[in-house]
């Protein structure tokens, strides 16, 4: 089984390769998958047969822009490869991709109509976590899932051809939620490889110093701040729970397993008495059993109407559930 060093050697700047036919790419892309993501075999089950492909394309565009930019050592050279990424994504918008991956991603950016911009908010984001180490504010770390997680369901929304302000809006809250619950379960994790998400500014609040992560987890308050985090984390992902009946009906059931996912790992992190510090809390596979049959049942058999009343009590128009959030469809990029 080949690493992601021996592709970046064989793909990468320096690689010397021909260009791909389009079914040697798309069998690439899905082997990618099958190689990293821990839940295809449950995911390709869900989805649509017509939507593999085009999820196997641009989890190929994610999986190696997340490579580029944690699997190499120099951060430097981390910002070069982003670099070069980002090149190989505009040669693909002009219509001449050669790196396997986006001679894939050129054949689901024409049938679904996807502009460039989440994209390149990817990675951005992926090369700010070369740069940026430590956030002052919330409000930073929010503009940071911006860019980090909210593409990810915006793109999803234009695989289900079901892009609109308000769908979006949804999708951002839950897309950040996920993002935030993952910083909260992973604090150690970020922190041996010197990231720290937590917000000074809360660090402050709990009176705990943001300067030493590992002396204030050994504070009783840290648990407190934890905990505020993970409400936190919970309110966004009950404000978005909505998405569920703005999407097509064959994404339904993935759309609602999303939410379900980011709630129960708010429950286990609630289980644990919110230290994650010292351990990390994890999704038990039973569970995972267990939410794919709410989310069926719940998505496809009883409705998502009565579902996303269940999750965050009855539907209120968009303004008023979510307040002021950005809800400009994503700016069209000419392919």
């Amino acid at each position: 089984m080949s690493t992601f060093r021996d592709d970046l050697v064989r793909y990468g700047p320096g690689g010397d390769f021909s260009t791909a036919s389009q079914a040697e790419a798309l069998a690439y892309c899905e082997d990618l998958t099958r190689r990293h993501y821990e839940n295809f075999t449950v995911a390709s089950w869900l989805l649509p047969q017509r939507l593999r492909p085009h999820f196997a394309s641009i989890y190929g565009f994610c999986r190696w822009s997340d490579d580029l930019a944690d699997e190499i050592d120099d951060r430097s050279e981390s910002l070069r490869l982003l670099s070069w990424w980002n090149q190989q994504l505009e040669a693909c918008y002009q219509g001449t991709p050669r790196h396997p991956v986006m001679v894939a991603l050129r054949q689901t950016i024409q049938e679904f109509d996807i502009p460039i911009t989440p994209f390149q908010d990817l990675i951005s984001a992926f090369r700010q976590d070369q740069i940026v180490t430590r956030y002052e504010t919330f409000a930073q770390l929010e503009d940071y899932c911006r860019r980090s997680a909210n593409p990810v369901g915006h793109l999803v929304l234009y695989l289900g051809r079901s892009v609109t302000p308000e769908s979006q809006a949804y999708a951002d809250q839950v897309c950040t939620g996920l993002q935030l619950i993952n910083f909260w379960q992973d604090l150690r994790r970020d922190w041996e490889i010197n990231r720290v998400y937590l917000p000074a500014e809360d660090f402050a609040r709990f009176d705990l110093p943001a300067d030493d992560l590992a002396m204030a987890a050994r504070q009783p308050r840290f648990k407190e701040l934890v905990k505020f985090q993970v409400d936190r984390a919970e309110e966004y992902l009950r404000r978005g729970a909505p998405i569920v009946g703005e999407v097509s009906d064959d994404l339904k059931v993935d759309v609602a397993l999303f939410v379900e996912g980011g709630l129960a790992t708010v429950q286990a992190v609630r289980r644990f008495g919110y230290d994650t510090w010292n351990r990390r809390p994890e999704v038990s596979r039973l569970t995972k059993l267990r939410l794919l049959t709410k989310a069926w049942y719940h998505a496809r058999l009883r409705g998502s109407r009565r579902y996303q009343t269940d999750l965050c009590g009855p539907h209120q128009r968009l303004g008023k559930s979510l307040g002021p959030q950005h809800t400009e469809v994503d700016r069209k990029v000419p392919s």
